[in-house]
């Protein structure tokens, strides 16, 4: 039987539980709405549909509450979706690596500096 999200991110101990979470419903949310291939979402893609369903959800806020969570770069969401991986929540490509998740955007430019109203 697989852990809970819960127990996966309260063992790991770097992230909030709701982080793991959002991560999650993040992967289904891109496939969704942003991807055009539904098989298989890369690590940027998925960066920039978290980012969509983040401003979707929070709006300016969006960076405080990742913030609070541990989030603090697009490496974290590649943290925790290879954390998810590691527990058979998500799986990963050949071709995909955690690198896929540095820097794809600043925190700052994207949720501050760029919001729209």
């Amino acid at each position: 039987m697989k852990k809970s999200l819960e127990k996966i991110a309260r063992e790991d101990g770097r992230y909030d539980p709701q982080a793991v979470r959002f991560v999650y419903e993040g992967l289904g949310y891109t496939a969704k709405k942003v991807t055009t291939e539904p098989t298989h979402v890369t690590g940027q893609v998925l960066c920039e549909g978290l980012k969509k369903l983040a401003l979707k959800k929070w709006g300016r806020l969006a960076v405080l509450v990742l913030n609070s969570w541990g989030i603090k770069k697009t490496q974290d969401f590649g943290e925790i979706v290879y954390l998810m991986i590691k527990n058979k929540w998500m799986s990963a490509q050949p071709t995909d690596s955690i690198e896929d998740f540095t820097d794809v955007y600043d925190f700052k430019t994207t949720f501050k500096d760029q919001f729209k109203f």
